[in-house]
């Protein structure tokens, strides 16, 4: 982030002697490398070169050897370790004889940068004095466990300035960046500033220290005698000695010190004015990690909890993180959800009424007060007691209103011992909406009690729980009202292998699939369009877009599919949708979203992912549903993304997938779309976008969609579109569209 940009030359003297050991040169070698990265190298601004000195100097590389960043950094990493006796002094007399190897001579400041133990076995006080009487500027760097005392006469003044570790390279660019930014480099940066901190310099010595005593014998004046004494003995011991001194560092204000990140994120520096927040799942509204979720429609919402022993402890704390997150997503200042806690085990209690608490904060402190109980787990029982007393009227709730739907959601892992079957029924009697939240090991119970699998959460492992809170969110938005894609406009495709890969059985399962799911669409011409097609070796139009105007028809026609029971081409089904379903001729309307879904035991996938990339790259949605084992990554080439592929282990699971597969392909009715994909132009007409409209650019041929031949020897015409003329879309002009089409055709 810090560089200086001068005009500099900068030198380093690099110690090559045996004091320091190869280690450590490697280390003064990456610190020379570290500083590299505070410098601007150019050969305008910044240049570089480098003296290995011991006994003698060695000329590594002048100053005008290398002039990117990049070069000098990768010869400083060939440098080669040549030990020998340390002589400082006669490094820096070489500077003084022969100046800055390939230097502008002067005429712009110059830095000599000393790494070094500070060892030196000749005198360094003179020609360190006469360097800096040259008006060089001498930074010392301690590497190892350096003689202060030596460095701190080789460093220029004031030394606390010019005196840095090797050790911490990061620290030592910034002190040497924080000295040369005044006056040298460029100003520092907007908002920062160099302050000073106290900090203390390490070293090794070696010391005597008095170890004990012995007895030892003495002479004495009187002849041929001696005599017992106690005399001192001592020993050498290395001890670390700490020097107090004063750092000057460059202090910029952090970008996350303002904790931009809300909601539990983590803000990630980029650089002195950038970041970015890693945000907690269901976080993700905004770059601060708003809410992701909301929960804008107006409910009575009450979580029920199972605190039996059946769930165990963790069980009962990851129930209450999943509430905690999913509330914290979304439930804000102004949501119009009132929300209430319950737990069960053998009795019921409602710790937290509905509509208590009107801030989050306090709701986040109550849900941390539950507790686990652990006793028998009576699901049936707490059902009832909730449709009885959890949405009673009271004081607490005398700004609830009373025409909001009621929902419940039940987060229970443990097979209940009494019946839940009759105790649903009660709660659904009661205009009380359910939906269950467990295992796969609850499956069939929560479908029990909600009476729809669409009604049910069923996540695979504990992490999986938290990935199902944007699922809860649209059920519990979706409380009282049909699943679908409402009054969007959207082209649906069904593509469904009828081989004997599948078998008659599972075709079955397959069309009965079918079947539900178009009950969840308005089918007429201007909102939703329904074509069915099913393969085997060859793919067969059952109907088209436009053959169909109501879900009676639909459905019937469905009723009629046959089986074809031959070998299986998913990529030949493919290309016929793309050639034969999604256009203009068969019914496709331009303006509108388009989704394929196709239905498959995973076989005959090999030559798909070419067509179906073709089907994108015109706009189409493909959905890919496989049942059975299927290689993945097959499977993921054709749906083109991990959002459009559903993977199911048995043709019995389909169905509970529906609500999930039906909610994604409304995602995609809601999203932009580009009114020249696929193209509405007829007979190699081309299509050119503007601004709400589009237009087609025909040859040979006239009308807005190119779909009469001109007569010989007539001009271009269309009665009812100059060929140049936009074409605007709107929902309501699908309707003419379509009988505009279906008229062209029959003349």
């Amino acid at each position: 982030v810090m560089q200086c940009s001068a005009s500099l030359d900068i030198l380093f003297l690099l110690d090559g002697s045996y004091s320091i050991g190869k280690g450590s040169f490697e280390r003064s070698k990456h610190f020379a490398g570290k500083l590299c990265d505070a410098l601007d190298i150019h050969p305008d601004r910044v240049r570089v070169g480098m003296i290995q000195f011991s006994s003698t100097p060695h000329l590594e590389f002048p100053l005008d050897s290398y002039l990117t960043k990049q070069e000098v950094k990768e010869r400083i990493k060939r440098t080669t370790f040549r030990t020998s006796a340390l002589e400082t002094g006669w490094a820096q007399n070489y500077i003084l004889h022969k100046g800055f190897p390939g230097g502008r001579n002067s005429s712009v400041p110059e830095v000599l940068i000393i790494i070094s133990d500070g060892k030196s076995q000749g005198s360094t006080a003179v020609p360190a004095m006469q360097v800096k009487e040259r008006h060089i500027t001498v930074f010392a760097v301690g590497i190892k466990f350096p003689r202060w005392e030596e460095l701190q006469v080789l460093a220029s003044e004031p030394p606390e300035r010019h005196l840095l570790f090797a050790g911490d390279a990061e620290d030592a660019a910034n002190g040497l960046y924080s000295t040369l930014s005044d006056p040298v480099c460029t100003a520092t940066a907007p908002g920062c500033k160099v302050e000073s901190h106290p900090c203390e310099r390490r070293t090794l010595e070696t010391v005597k220290e008095l170890a004990g005593s012995y007895v030892c014998w003495k002479g004495s004046k009187q002849p041929n005698a001696v005599q017992a004494s106690l005399c001192p003995f001592t020993r050498w011991k290395r001890v670390l000695i700490k020097h107090p001194s004063r750092c000057f560092r460059t202090v910029c204000p952090d970008p996350c010190d303002s904790q931009p990140c809300q909601n539990g994120g983590t803000c990630v520096p980029e650089g002195l004015d950038r970041y970015h927040c890693l945000c907690l799942l269901g976080y993700g509204g905004d770059i601060h990690c708003a809410a992701k979720l909301s929960l804008e429609c107006g409910v009575d919402l009450l979580f029920l909890m199972d605190s039996s022993a059946g769930v165990t402890l963790e069980g009962f704390l990851r129930f209450k993180a999943f509430l905690k997150r999913f509330l914290q997503a979304v439930v804000g200042q102004d949501s119009p959800v009132s929300v209430g806690v319950a737990q069960y085990d053998d009795s019921v209690k409602v710790p937290i009424e509905l509509g208590q608490h009107k801030d989050a904060l306090s709701l986040m402190k109550s849900i941390d007060a539950l507790s686990f109980s652990g006793g028998r787990t009576l699901t049936g029982r707490a059902l009832r007691y909730i449709a009885q007393h959890g949405f009673r009227g009271s004081p607490v709730f005398a700004d609830v209103q009373d025409d909001l739907p009621r929902v419940v959601v039940l987060l229970t892992d443990s097979k209940s011992q009494d019946s839940v079957a009759e105790a649903a029924e009660y709660v659904k009697d009661q205009n009380i909406f359910l939906i269950g939240i467990g295992s796969s090991f609850m499956r069939a119970e929560l479908t029990t009690v909600t009476g729809n699998p669409q009604q049910t959460i069923i996540y695979s492992d504990p992490q999986d729980l938290f990935n199902r809170m944007p699922e809860l969110q649209r059920k519990i938005c979706s409380v009282g009202n049909p699943e679908g894609c409402q009054a969007q406009s959207l082209d649906l495709a069904f593509a469904v292998d009828a081989s004997s890969g599948v078998g008659l059985e599972n075709f079955l399962r397959l069309r009965h699939f079918v079947r539900s799911s178009c009950l969840h669409f308005i089918i007429n011409r201007d909102v939703t369009q329904i074509a069915l097609v099913t393969y085997g070796s060859k793919a067969h139009t059952v109907f088209a877009l436009d053959t169909h105007t109501s879900s009676s028809a639909v459905l019937q026609a469905i009723d009629q599919v046959p089986f074809l029971g031959d070998s299986a081409s998913a990529g030949s089904a493919l290309l016929h949708v793309h050639s034969d379903v999604m256009t203009v001729q068969k019914g496709a309307r331009p303006g509108v979203n388009k989704v394929l879904v196709l239905l498959s035991n995973g076989g005959g996938m090999q030559d798909a992912a070419a067509p179906a990339q073709q089907l994108r790259h015109d706009g189409i949605l493909v959905f890919v549903v496989v049942i059975g084992d299927s290689d993945r990554d097959t499977l993921l080439r054709v749906a083109g993304s991990p959002n459009y592929l559903v993977h199911i282990s048995s043709y019995e699971d389909l169905q509970y997938y529906q609500g999930l597969i039906i909610e994604r392909i409304c995602e995609e009715a809601r999203s932009p779309v580009n009114l020249c994909r696929p193209n509405p132009c007829m007979n190699q007409g081309v299509c050119i976008l503007g601004p709400g409209s589009y237009r087609c650019q025909c040859h040979g041929w006239e009308g807005p969609h190119c779909e009469s031949r001109v007569p010989r020897g007539d001009s271009p015409r269309s009665p009812a579109f100059p060929p140049r003329s936009h074409v605007q879309w709107s929902p309501r002009g699908l309707q003419h569209f379509s009988r505009a089409l279906q008229h062209s055709k029959r003349q």
